[in-house]
């Protein structure tokens, strides 16, 4: 396992002067990175950037003065080759803001600076990196468009586990909304299953069934999308598959240079014949013929 190198962990207690400090220097940006990085536990340089800046030269220096002060704290995994960008999670003195912001004790924040350097060595990080990245570059494509296009929702894993847990437990749940014929918002639900290889496909089809008991209790056939690294992987999951029991997608990771992303045409429906489609058209994928499609 590789380890991080790390800075500013070793400081478990906030002092007052410092606190005071940094809210005389707190944005109302700095405060909505703050509340995003402790939902998702970790983002990267380049996923802040993506969503609070408008360039990385503008996103450095920020984050800079907010880990100099305690509220975020950095690590860099290291990298065979290359180097990694700098990954971001809550400092000390941001869990003492967070607090203040939901009118709560720091205790009952239940942040723990040892928790996240643990995460930082675990395994289950480069699997937050990438559920994390899909929905910052919805976010991404969302802000270039500017027409209406939104990521109204992104739920982190935990909170999915507190709703749904009994049932299922997705890597999180998203809504996007975006502009449709003569402008009329197409909105779609969804959950994602965000897919590195590391498990057996049996294992992996096996989660619908969560699903579909979810989908009972709730009334609600929210569609599954399978979000996976290789045309090779996609292809035996989708075999695996079958014919699933509630609504089901399938797509391969886009290389950063795509613009549209997950946004894009490259998803594929399991059960309905024709060409991959935008994230948005799977609002309607599962209509029967006779309605109308996005």
């Amino acid at each position: 396992m590789t380890r991080p190198t790390a800075s500013g962990t070793r400081r478990q207690k906030v002092p007052a002067t410092l606190l005071l400090d940094l809210l005389d220097r707190l944005t109302e940006r700095d405060r909505a990175i703050l509340d995003l990085v402790w939902e998702h536990r970790v983002l990267t340089t380049d996923q802040l950037a993506a969503l609070f800046f408008h360039s990385l030269s503008a996103a450095r220096p920020r984050l800079a003065i907010l880990h100099r002060f305690d509220a975020l704290t950095r690590f860099r995994p290291q990298a065979q080759q290359g180097t990694h960008p700098y990954h971001w999670a809550l400092g000390p003195a941001g869990a003492h803001i967070i607090a203040a912001q939901r009118g709560i004790e720091v205790k009952d924040l239940k942040y723990r600076q040892d928790k996240t350097i643990a995460f930082f060595l675990s395994q289950r990080l480069g699997h937050q990196i990438g559920v994390n990245d899909f929905f910052v570059r919805l976010h991404a494509y969302a802000r270039r468009r500017r027409d209406g296009t939104a990521l109204a929702e992104w739920w982190h894993e935990h909170r999915c586990a507190r709703l749904w847990g009994d049932h299922a437990r997705p890597d999180a749940f998203g809504r996007w909304v975006e502009a449709g014929p003569e402008g009329r918002p197409v909105e779609v639900d969804f959950f994602l299953e965000h897919d590195t290889g590391s498990y057996a496909l049996s294992r992996v089809a096996a989660k619908l069934e969560g699903y579909l008991a979810l989908a009972e209790s709730t009334g609600i056939p929210t569609p599954v999308l399978f979000w996976l690294p290789t045309p090779a992987r996609e292809a035996n999951l989708r075999k695996a598959l079958g014919t699933p029991p509630v609504p089901v997608a399938t797509a391969v990771h886009t290389p950063p240079s795509s613009v549209d992303g997950p946004a894009g045409a490259v998803w594929l429906p399991v059960g309905v014949t024709g060409p991959r489609r935008r994230l948005a058209a799977l609002a309607h994928a599962w209509d029967a013929p006779d309605r109308p499609r996005a």
